[in-house]
């Protein structure tokens, strides 16, 4: 997979690298129990401090969606089949997260059934990795 981070954003490039992480999770770019870049491997692949790469991947273990193996490596979990999924936690994270993209997608003039079609191609995109 490659990982696209944006140095002019003004999203931190730990949080990108996360982004970038789980969406390619999401859609197959990383399969359950594949082992990622070492967190220097993946800093000298994007040119960041080893601090930024081992702050998304403490982010990312905490979440769930990764695991540190002494044997494997740092490899990617299978959530689908824990509980997390569908704890009220999640739930309402994702809740909060959509109301926030529906106020934007509301402010700048988007009506609600172009949202939802965008919402039904992204996650469509990520179907595929979990058919």
């Amino acid at each position: 997979m490659i990982i696209k981070i944006n140095t002019k954003s003004e999203t931190p490039i730990y949080l990108q690298l996360r982004n970038e992480v789980v969406k390619g999770i999401g859609k197959g770019e990383f399969e359950i129990g594949e082992s990622l870049p070492t967190v220097r491997q993946m800093a000298m692949e994007l040119g960041v401090n080893t601090m930024t790469v081992s702050k998304a991947y403490q982010l990312l273990k905490a979440e769930g969606f990764i695991e540190t193996d002494r044997r494997k490596g740092t490899v990617v979990c299978n959530l689908r089949d824990s509980r997390r999924s569908s704890d009220g936690e999640f739930q309402e994270k994702l809740a909060d997260e959509l109301e926030l993209l529906s106020a934007e997608a509301t402010i700048r003039g988007m009506d609600q059934n172009d949202f939802i079609e965008l919402c039904r191609k992204a996650f469509q995109g990520m179907e595929v990795a979990f058919s």
